[in-house]
């Protein structure tokens, strides 16, 4: 069904190049958009400069501009957005679910690396700040995942800014996703787990929570993830078609034989047109096609 209200968005890290598990929530999510007539964002998620690639990021644009995925309006970079995880954290502090922590991991060993409830105010500077779950239940809804279930000794209290002071992927995500307007969110099954405490955040900011898809996860042959710390390949420049008709050949669409060399632009006017992301429901790990090679 048409949906000009939709808003998506696909937010990498750049911590290396894209590789042909990105491309497959990259364009999920795009083709999610664009069959809905919706608005569909990029959004870089650069707050991690340890971690960081200072190259990735344009290489990324680059790639996804390359394979005709085109976003809409600017791309918002996190690392730009300091103020309004500040803001975000007041709220929370002011509403007595944000708190100083000083526990190591030592610490939290016992618990399985959870945090459970407040702690003792801190006797120095260095300290992150977490978020106070709720003690309820939490229950997430999924367009293609069953509903996950969580209770509270399943979560613990997350991280939102760092001791190092740089912010949380929980927090940052969250406030980015309400300030462009996002309504879907469609995402690797690897990043589920995050849903809970996404909501949570959600509700206690204020803001609406997104309908959730959770694409299954690509693995090599070998089973190994399609992942940057397993090596995958990066993606190289393809305006063939040839690699995007693999991509959706993963991602269950039948893309017809005759389109596989016809051109970027030309397969993704009939992905559109075609896409059916019920054909992933249930579904959480997609191994290669036994002709595809992408090994590690």
């Amino acid at each position: 069904m048409s949906n000009p209200n939709y808003i998506g968005r696909f937010a990498p890290s750049p911590t290396g190049p894209l590789h042909f598990g990105s491309l497959l929530a990259a364009l999920a999510s795009y083709l999610d958009a664009k069959s809905q007539q919706g608005t569909w964002l990029v959004r870089i998620e650069d707050l991690d400069p340890p971690r960081e690639d200072p190259t990735a990021a344009n290489a990324i644009l680059r790639i996804l501009d390359d394979y005709q995925l085109h976003w809409d309006g600017r791309v918002v970079y996190q690392s730009q957005q300091h103020a309004h995880y500040q803001a975000a954290l007041e709220q929370l502090i002011a509403q007595n679910r944000a708190f100083p922590c000083q526990c190591t991991r030592k610490q939290l060993s016992s618990q399985h690396g959870k945090h459970f409830g407040r702690c003792s105010p801190p006797t120095h500077a260095d300290f992150a700040w977490r978020f106070l779950a709720s003690t309820e239940i939490t229950t997430c809804h999924d367009r293609l995942q069953p509903s996950q279930i969580y209770a509270a000794d399943q979560l613990g209290d997350c991280v939102i800014r760092r001791r190092d002071h740089y912010w949380s992927y929980q927090l940052a995500v969250v406030v980015d996703d309400a300030l462009s307007g996002v309504t879907d969110v469609v995402r690797g099954i690897d990043l589920i787990d995050s849903t809970p405490w996404q909501q949570q955040l959600q509700y206690r900011l204020g803001y609406a929570t997104p309908r959730y898809a959770h694409i299954p996860v690509a693995t090599e042959a070998n089973g190994q993830k399609l992942s940057k710390q397993n090596f995958a390949k990066p993606l190289t420049s393809d305006d063939s078609g040839a690699t995007l008709w693999q991509a959706l050949h993963w991602l269950r669409q039948d893309p017809p034989l005759d389109l596989q060399n016809s051109g970027n632009a030309l397969l993704l006017q009939w992905a559109i047109e075609h896409w059916q992301i019920h054909r992933l429901q249930q579904c959480t790990q997609l191994s290669a096609p036994p002709h595809f090679q992408n090994p590690l």
